[in-house]
């Protein structure tokens, strides 16, 4: 099924790459975005839906130095996020707080909690422990792995342990397990790398080429989803690494990234530069979910195409699950629903 957007638009005035679901508010669907521009002043946004579900209202909107190239809220506090950005040729990276009385100042300042200074080359991700309140972080750059111990309320990041995996792995991301805060897995060049974050060393590998994004299933243990230039997304089952479970078509062009729903079983979005979002089905979804069984033939159950540019991020709401917002590479968020995909029940 294929369809342009009926979504709900928002629009930042520069470019942008990255979105995130503000997963500690409770009370709001909401999402943090970050622009990406080269010369004028970079922003984040705090945008919430209405409590109609009828349009994206701007709670917030904080300058930020240099141009933003990921970005993550914090699952335990709201306030709180980090950002990995650059100036030219430099990268940094830090975790920042929105000041508390926000809404009622003219230009609200972000207070920097700390900074991930420990890196040296390209710094490509800032991750946080999936869910509940954990006193660590991860920082990803080509060459490195680093876990930080981080104090929010003392304003103190420092590097617990951190491991070279050399210039021959070239790392771009990766994510931790909501299962086992131990695990971690990290793209490379031509592999998934699987770390003890005990050790830190590495535990196992699979062979895959040019992985873009990834992500554990937090539903179900054991299971990864990929997006590849080439193939497409593939599901894994870790348990049996030596060839997929299950392969999903790729975009038309490079397929950018993936998300797997936070509650409802086999639900999978991916994203790509063919300015397009993609919503799957997975053959390893559970019984009752979608309202039609001849659906269940066809993985694709939705092409969202209104885009006029690459869409690099996609974000599920934690509070409202069948809810999800795109970012397209124009600064365009569109938030839309899955409802009808989903079984009356």
């Amino acid at each position: 099924m294929q369809g342009a957007s009926s979504g709900i638009g928002y629009g930042l005035k520069y470019q942008a790459r990255c979105i995130s679901d503000v997963s500690a508010d409770t009370d709001h669907t909401s999402f943090l975005t970050g622009t990406l521009s080269l010369k004028e002043e970079n922003e984040v946004h705090l945008i919430r839906l209405s409590s109609g579900g009828t349009e994206l209202i701007c709670e917030g909107l904080f300058s930020h130095p240099n141009e933003i190239w990921d970005l993550r809220s914090c699952p335990f506090d709201q306030r709180i996020f980090s950002s990995v950005y650059s100036s030219g040729e430099s990268f940094g990276a830090a975790v920042w707080q929105i000041p508390e009385l926000y809404g009622q100042l003219n230009s609200p300042q972000l207070e920097k909690i700390a900074s991930l200074d420990s890196h040296e080359g390209k710094i490509n991700c800032v991750i946080w422990w999936p869910s509940g309140k954990q006193d660590k972080l991860i920082s990803i750059d080509q060459e490195k792995i680093l876990l930080w111990n981080i104090d929010c309320s003392k304003k103190i990041a420092q590097v617990q342990s951190q491991e070279s995996t050399g210039m021959l792995h070239y790392l771009s991301g990766g994510a931790w397990d909501p299962h086992d805060v131990n695990a971690l897995a990290a793209t490379c060049e031509s592999s998934v790398q699987f770390w003890d974050l005990r050790t830190m060393k590495k535990t196992n590998s699979i062979e895959c080429t040019h992985v873009h994004d990834l992500e554990y299933d937090t539903k179900k243990n054991h299971i990864l989803v990929t997006a590849e230039d080439e193939s497409g997304i593939h599901i894994w089952d870790l348990r049996m690494p030596r060839v997929p479970m299950q392969e999903l078509p790729g975009h038309a062009h490079w397929t950018w990234t993936v998300r797997c729903n936070p509650q409802y079983d086999g639900l999978i979005l991916s994203a790509g530069t063919d300015s397009t979002v993609n919503l799957w089905l997975s053959s390893s979804s559970g019984d009752g979910m979608v309202e039609s069984p001849t659906r269940r033939s066809n993985p694709l159950l939705n092409t969202y195409s209104d885009y006029e540019d690459s869409v690099y991020s996609v974000a599920w709401s934690s509070r409202e699950p069948w809810i999800f917002a795109s970012l397209s590479y124009d600064g365009r968020v569109v938030v839309e629903s899955v409802k009808s995909y989903l079984s009356r029940k």
